[in-house]
């Protein structure tokens, strides 16, 4: 083991004896800036060696003496072909068409893309995409996209949950800047804790993800890169207000400190005090809430250098109060058993969670070697959270800490890439529960250091291919392998077809990723196997991967489309099961489960400035429960989605209109059992259908000015009666987890955005 690991941190040290020239494509202009071009392709003239920029227009280039051309072309600027007699960095201006005696050719910016060059399966969402929706915070963020789900966990917190490839959150690493950042406390609502405004894009990737980022993804991969202080606006003000009285303002104030450093401060507050009962059961359709979130950004470049760095500094202070109209916390708070048998019990919750986090990125590429770079990237986060639930209780404090070494280089020439490098984790836990026939205090550490390698095969135009592997050991789940490969080829033009398989391994944490259970009267039951962690065992999962997308010219217009097929298989799973109204039981799995999932994605731009979004999305979601195999409660078969965007033509002062529609139709969906229950308290087996649309007008006065007016959920779909006993909150049947579809029905917003340069 120990030679194996020597290896795999010394490979990229080895030095390779081909030649190699480098550069740097820029746009000309007549300021004389240096703007990179990124995606430009580079290639060797009658060859199939070539390779296309990086983000600021560097790329490196294999050279042989007979290798004399090289050609550089990108969409909208005039192509050229230069002459190379030996291997050295150059530094070339690219005339754009606009200046030349020529046809201009322009297309619009695709606020959704995916890459027909890749291995891995992404899908790139861009700000453009995310202002298609309010977008309040990161669970928001997927309201337009088709491959994530979004559900409220809960008839209680308001807390909105996400699903990719039939799983939910905790399957998913989800990242900021590439940092995995919603995971351990935050779980439940972690996603809550970004800002829309804070998210520059976000990279989703389905099926077991690089080995880079660690050992925990499953289903897939979700990263959101946050908006650059030297790239964002000096000045933004996003002000937000609902129908619902919900009220939320962001403000970023940005500052160029020099030429190398730049600073942003990054202001979010939201507001919502108002009780709203709409079903008329007595309890609040969404709590009330209060947080407070502020970000200090810092940013260094040094391109002479190579140098490139990021220091976030975050505060977050959230509060949130649910439970019945009538509920006062300051007198109803953990209504004692002597109060309810008098009648004067009152059911509320309170969430207050507070959190700091500190996290840097150091970046260095060599100004002489432009292939080789290292990466060096830390997070530190102390989250607090004191909650009650009617009469339970649940506190957690966890201290986390991530740091990731990653050296990247190349071999022989620039088709074959390889990164490799080392990382360590550290949680400490610290769990107070008092619910029902549990009072007890959980406390534990986990540690783990790991070492990676990946390889990557890179001929553009036909085959690429990455596989990694990575090597880890962690004090509670012992010392393991995860090997994760992704392929993608494509024989014609527009297309590519894609394979991917891999592991994924984590520790469960049974209650902060399942608060939902402390709003019920339900006992917990946790069948202690003898493992390390609440005494289970860890999940362990193998994720496989096929993808197929091709695009298309049809009258004239572009498209494509997408199929996908994954399919999840449990080699073990902390089984959370729901079948007995009565009690919730946590064991680990005997038998099988697994997921299979399947999409089909149509996209299509029928007439200029008009795009067209469908798909279709197969879930088979299983699970051996003590009771049988069973379909995962609350989890469609089938879903319909339609996206539907608009704009104007863009007059010279850029105003314009933008009209955007969303579309989502659920299948039918299993409820846990209820039939042990009293029939007043016994739901169907099956939910009804789900059919909401959402829909925004932007109005954009200026490139400095604009004003949004939307709708969620226009059909007012209600689910009705969503808490079970809710006339009876500590009875014995007592259920709010069986929620479906919408609760608080119709919602408006408005809105405005103000940006200064």
């Amino acid at each position: 083991m120990k030679r194996l690991i020597f290896i795999i941190i010394m490979l990229p040290i080895i030095v390779f004896s081909q030649e190699h020239i480098s550069g740097k494509i820029l746009e000309a202009n007549a300021e004389n800036q240096e703007i990179g071009l990124a995606g430009a392709n580079v290639y060797w003239l009658n060859t199939e060696v070539g390779t296309v920029t990086d983000v600021d227009g560097s790329f490196t280039l294999a050279y042989k003496p007979q290798y004399n051309k090289l050609v550089i072309s990108y969409v909208g600027f005039k192509t050229d072909t230069l002459t190379i007699n030996e291997p050295k960095r150059i530094k070339h201006w690219l005339q754009s068409t606009d200046n030349l005696d020529a046809v201009m050719v322009t297309s619009r910016k695709q606020t959704t893309a995916k890459s027909y060059y890749k291995a891995t399966n992404v899908i790139n969402v861009s700000s453009d995409e995310l202002l298609k929706a309010a977008c309040c915070n990161l669970s928001e963020s997927f309201e337009t996209n088709p491959s994530i789900d979004v559900n409220f966990a809960d008839a209680i917190s308001g807390t909105r949950q996400i699903k990719m490839l039939g799983l939910t959150s905790p399957y998913i690493l989800i990242a900021t800047e590439n940092i995995p950042s919603i995971r351990g406390a935050s779980q439940a609502y972690g996603l809550s804790f970004i800002p829309g405004t804070w998210v520059e894009s976000i990279q989703i990737t389905k099926g077991a993800g690089s080995v880079v980022n660690g050992f925990e993804s499953i289903a897939g991969q979700i990263n959101a890169e946050l908006v650059k202080p030297s790239s964002d606006d000096a000045l933004f003000v996003n002000l937000y207000g609902a129908s619902s009285e919900r009220l939320e303002l962001n403000t970023h104030i940005n500052t160029k400190v020099n030429d190398k450093w730049s600073s942003g401060l990054y202001i979010h507050g939201n507001k919502h005090n108002k009780e709203h009962d709409v079903n008329s059961d007595g309890f609040m359709d969404m709590p009330k809430f209060n947080q407070i979130n502020v970000m200090n950004r810092w940013q260094y470049i040094d391109t002479e250098k190579g140098f490139v760095s990021f220091i976030n500094l975050k505060f977050l202070n959230d509060e949130k109060q649910t439970g019945q109209l009538d509920f006062n916390p300051d007198t109803n708070k953990l209504t004692t058993n002597a109060l309810v048998l008098s009648g004067d019990e009152v059911w509320g919750s309170e969430i207050d969670t507070r959190r700091y986090e500190i996290s840097t990125k150091f970046g260095y590429v060599n100004p002489e070697i432009p292939w080789q770079s290292l990466g060096v990237q830390t997070a530190f986060s102390s989250h607090k959270q004191e909650s009650y639930f009617g009469l339970n209780v649940y506190d957690i404090e966890h201290n986390s800490l991530y740091t990731n070494a990653i050296y990247n280089s190349i071999i022989s020439d620039s088709r074959h890439k390889i990164k490799t490098g080392i990382s360590y984790t550290y949680d400490h836990y610290d769990e107070q529960l008092d619910a029902g026939n549990l009072d007890s205090n959980f406390e534990r550490t986990e540690n783990s250091v790991g070492v990676f390698f990946e390889y990557s095969f890179d001929n553009l135009e036909l085959f690429n291919l990455t596989a990694g592997i990575r090597i880890d050991h962690h004090n509670l789940l012992g010392t393991f392998v995860t090997p994760r490969v992704h392929a993608r080829y494509s024989p014609w033009s527009k297309s590519a077809f894609r394979a991917s398989f891999g592991r994924g391994k984590r520790s469960a944490n049974i209650f902060t990723e399942n608060q939902q259970l402390f709003s019920t009267s339900r006992q917990i039951n946790i069948l202690n196997s003898g493992g390390n962690i609440f005494g289970l065992d860890p999940e362990i999962a193998w994720n496989y991967g096929f993808s197929y997308l091709q695009g298309f010219n049809l009258f004239g217009r572009k498209g494509d489309v997408t199929l996908d097929y994954y399919k999840t298989d449990f080699k073990n799973q902390v089984v959370v099961d729901w079948e007995n109204p009565g009690e919730i039981s946590f064991y680990n799995l005997d038998g099988k489960s697994y997921s299979n999932s399947f999409q089909v994605e149509f996209s299509y731009n029928p007439f200029e400035y008009f795009d067209l979004r469908m798909a279709y999305k197969f879930y088979d979601v299983k699970t051996d429960y003590n009771s049988g195999r069973l379909e995962r409660p609350l989890t469609p078969k089938h879903r319909v989605f339609a996206n539907l965007g608009y704009e104007t033509g863009i007059q010279e002062n850029g105003a314009h209109w933008k009209f955007d529609t969303t579309f989502n139709w659920l299948s039918d969906q299993r409820y846990a059992s209820t039939s042990s229950n009293p029939s007043e308290y016994q739901l169907p087996e099956r939910t009804p259908t789900v059919a909401t649309l959402n829909a925004q007008i932007t109005k954009v006065f200026s490139p400095k000015f604009e004003v949004y007016l939307g709708g969620e959920n226009i059909t007012n779909l209600r689910q009705s009666n969503p808490i079970l006993g809710a006339d009876d909150p500590f009875g014995a049947n007592f259920d709010s987890t069986f929620v479906y579809g919408p609760i608080f029905g119709s919602m408006y917003y408005t809105g405005l955005r103000y940006k200064l340069k």
